[in-house]
């Protein structure tokens, strides 16, 4: 995610407060870098992109039962996995670094998503949202 990221930043928009993903395990990588040498710019893959990717191809489980795991619903579970699967198919053909988003991940869950909010949206004048 883009520095200043902040979940409830679409398309330059604000827009609603995500809804929290459930997320078994982290890994215990950053990135992977490929081998021999990196090319462009590095992909950002979502820590909810890889647990939907987990659960659908590696667990075998339908988008209905990896959404009730998730605590999100089938389309949302869908679209994760066609992010994350396009995502890994660019980053392998292009040479392209992938890197994990776990520190924006358990800053959202230790900080309160408003006052994360508050000091990414500042209006004109300086004050928050």
């Amino acid at each position: 995610m883009p520095r200043g990221f902040c979940g409830r930043c679409r398309r330059g928009f604000v827009g609603r407060i995500p809804k929290p993903v459930n997320i078994s395990s982290y890994p215990p990588v950053d990135a992977l870098v490929p081998i021999p040498e990196e090319c462009g710019v590095p992909l950002h893959l979502d820590l909810a992109e890889l647990e939907a990717l987990r659960l659908v191809e590696l667990e075998k489980l339908s988008y209905d039962e990896a959404g009730l795991a998730m605590g999100v619903s089938r389309n949302t579970i869908w679209r994760l996995v066609e992010s994350g699967k396009e995502k890994l198919i660019t980053a392998f053909l292009e040479g392209r670094r992938i890197e994990l988003h776990k520190k924006e991940a358990e800053l959202r869950k230790t900080t309160p998503h408003v006052n994360y909010c508050r000091k990414m949206h500042r209006l004109p004048n300086n004050k928050p949202l």
